[in-house]
C-alpha cells in the first residue's frame, strides 16, 4: 500500500477506509432501507418459501449471476474516457490493491452499482434476498481486491477469490471487468489471462482508450 497526494489523506489505507465507510456503507445502508420499506409498503411483491418455494430458492443463485452480468457492464461503462475520468478514477488509483480497496470508489458508483437491487422492484423478492443481493456484491468487491487468490485449507485450495483476474485489470485497465461467477469477459472479448498475447492485445486497446 502506498502514501502520497493522490490519495485522501495523503495515505491509500485511509484513503480506502474514508470512500468504503462514509460513501459505500451509507448508500449501502440507503439502499437496504429502501428495499425493506418498499416489502413492508407492498411496492415489492413479497416472494416466500409458502407462496413460490421453487423461485424462493431459485432466487439464491439467479441473484449472483445477474449481479455478476451487472457487474461487467457497469464496470465497461464506467471506463468510456468522461465517465472514467469523473468518477472510476478515483478506484484506479488502487494499482496495488487491498482488501479496503474494492469499496474505495467514488460516491455516483456506489449509487449505480448498489442500484442493482432495485431489479426487485421489478421481480419481487424475500427480505433474505435482499441482504444476498447487496452482501454479496459488497463481499465480493473485498474478496476480489485481497491480495490472495484462493482461500487455502489443510493445504487445498477451497475457494478461489478472484485476485489475480482483477488484479490485471488494475494493472492494464481496459480487461478482466467481471467477477469469476461467469466467464463475461471472455464472452465479450475482455479477457486477459497474463499471457503475451493477451498482452498485445490489452496494449493496443490502451492506446485507443488513451487518445481517445
Amino acid at each position: 500500500m502506498k502514501n502520497g497526494r493522490q490519495f485522501t489523506f495523503s495515505g491509500q489505507v485511509r484513503d480506502n477506509m474514508f470512500w468504503t465507510l462514509a460513501s459505500g456503507v451509507t448508500f449501502w445502508t440507503a439502499y437496504e432501507v429502501l428495499m425493506f420499506w418498499a416489502l413492508a409498503n407492498g411496492h415489492v411483491t413479497l416472494l416466500t418459501w409458502s407462496t413460490n418455494p421453487v423461485w424462493f430458492v431459485a432466487f439464491f443463485f439467479i441473484i449472483p449471476m445477474w449481479e455478476s452480468f451487472y457487474f461487467y457492464w457497469i464496470h465497461r461503462m464506467l471506463h468510456i474516457p468522461f465517465l472514467y475520468k469523473t468518477v472510476h478514477a478515483l478506484h484506479h488509483r488502487n494499482v496495488n490493491v487491498g482488501p479496503w480497496s474494492g469499496l474505495s470508489m467514488h460516491p455516483v458508483e456506489h449509487i449505480i452499482y448498489l442500484g442493482t437491487v432495485l431489479i426487485h422492484f421489478v421481480i419481487g423478492a424475500h427480505p433474505l434476498h435482499i441482504l444476498l443481493h447487496l452482501q454479496y456484491y459488497t463481499l465480493t468487491a473485498a474478496t476480489t481486491h485481497t491480495g490472495f487468490e484462493g482461500m487455502v485449507i489443510k493445504d487445498k485450495n477451497r475457494l478461489a477469490l478472484g485476485t489475480f483476474h482483477h488484479q490485471m485489470h488494475h494493472r492494464y485497465f481496459e480487461c478482466n471487468y467481471g467477477g469469476l461467477e461467469l466467464p463475461w469477459d471472455k464472452f465479450f472479448g475482455s479477457f486477459h489471462d497474463g499471457t503475451d498475447e493477451a498482452d498485445a492485445k490489452i496494449k493496443e486497446r490502451r492506446k485507443r482508450f488513451t487518445n481517445s
